[in-house]
């Protein structure tokens, strides 16, 4: 076939126009250089009401004033799907059947939310939602519950229904039973395997995932034993599947796991204190979120009552983290932050503070510096970006 430079001229401007019309999605840099920022809070009758919307310009790191984009009661954890359609939202209430699971519709190029569906939890205070790469499977953490559950995901990203619900075994440690404390759930990078972060009885529990039916089957092993009284709270897989991260919630860790699937091995090969050397966990001190930079060099775990965020620079050979310091400023309790895809921007959400905060990122350090840049939110408890199209 013989191509005019008239009919190449034809086929550019044809893939131009489609890529202007390309779906953004959550982990896309925007290419109108602002995210959509959304943020699940605690609500009550004289603060939020439930999932908040603002506009972060990438350039700039301007954050806009917080809009009201869902009543929903005490979306405590938020997740947007990978393809950027969908927002997913926990309820963290209680009730015979738990909290609520919900689903939105998202446009990309508004930031509106529809609700889709609803589900419930199967187990008391659900505080963590999140979905697998090809948005076929969602699970669902019970902290009061001390369980999981998994649901099947429709291709609009609705949810069909609960399929699975794990309640976990209490366990005696030191003459005491200490019942589990489910608080975050996560698929591998293959979707076949989920893993679930027990706070209570020390484990981060493995199921394999039935990708006809979304339903947990047993694993061997069945959990991977973490450090004495550490707390598993939160994990962040890396892209690369075979490494992943453990903030420990008491002992006020990070820890270091590395990860085979095929093989089914997992073994904790580092664990770092959160805070600066020297220094001892403190009555009522606690770490939150783990979060690794979208460039993979760094990783971060936020320390609520101490009110830091600590950094650790992360190398891939060895897989092993060094503390890189402390992002400092005028946070209070950082339950959650979460870092813009482009890695530019720390958004950092001060529960006890009724305020997030917008802080640049040093690409060689991986430190951070408040900007002035902040907005008002009663009880913000979570931050999820969306890149503009």
């Amino acid at each position: 076939m013989r191509f005019t430079r008239r009919s190449l001229l034809a086929v550019a401007v044809m893939a131009f126009a489609f890529a202007c019309t390309t779906r953004a999605t959550a982990a896309d840099s925007p290419t109108s250089g602002k995210y959509w920022v959304y943020f699940g809070t605690y609500t009550d009758k004289d603060g939020s009401k439930g999932i908040y919307r603002s506009e972060l310009d990438s350039k700039t790191g301007k954050l806009s004033a917080p809009e009201l984009a869902a009543e929903v009661t005490s979306p405590s954890f938020v997740h947007i799907a990978a393809n950027g359609k969908t927002l997913y939202a926990v309820g963290e209430a209680g009730g015979k059947e738990g909290g609520g699971v919900y689903s939105f519709t998202l446009d990309a190029a508004t930031g509106k939310l529809v609700k889709q569906s609803e589900s419930t939890s199967g187990g008391s205070g659900p505080c963590h939602i999140n979905t697998d790469g090809k948005g076929q499977f969602a699970i669902v953490a019970n902290y009061g519950g001390g369980s999981t559950a998994s649901y099947k995901l429709k291709e609009d990203g609705s949810i069909v229904s609960r399929v699975s619900h794990k309640q976990f075994p209490a366990v005696e440690k030191e003459g005491k039973k200490w019942d589990a404390r489910g608080h975050c759930g996560s698929f591998d990078a293959t979707g076949t395997l989920a893993f679930v972060c027990d706070a209570g009885t020390d484990r981060v529990h493995m199921f394999k995932v039935n990708q006809e039916t979304a339903a947990f089957e047993a694993n061997e092993p069945a959990f991977i034993t973490m450090p004495k009284n550490s707390a598993p709270r939160h994990i962040h897989i890396a892209p690369s599947n075979d490494v992943a991260f453990v903030n420990g919630e008491a002992d006020m860790t990070v820890n270091v796991l590395k990860l085979d699937v095929k093989a089914n091995k997992f073994e904790v090969v580092q664990s770092l204190s959160t805070l600066p050397e020297g220094e001892k966990v403190s009555k009522g001190h606690s770490t939150a979120e783990v979060r690794i930079h979208p460039s993979g060099k760094f990783v971060y775990v936020s320390n609520r009552g101490h009110n830091t965020i600590a950094a650790f620079a992360f190398d891939k050979e060895t897989s092993k983290l060094t503390p890189a310091g402390h992002i400092r400023g005028d946070i209070k309790t950082p339950r959650n932050f979460n870092i813009s895809p482009d890695g530019k921007w720390m958004l950092i959400a001060s529960q006890d503070g009724g305020k997030v905060g917008v802080y640049a990122i040093d690409e060689k350090t991986g430190l951070a510096k408040e900007t002035e840049q902040v907005v008002k939110i009663s009880k913000c408890v979570c931050v999820k970006f969306l890149a503009q199209p």
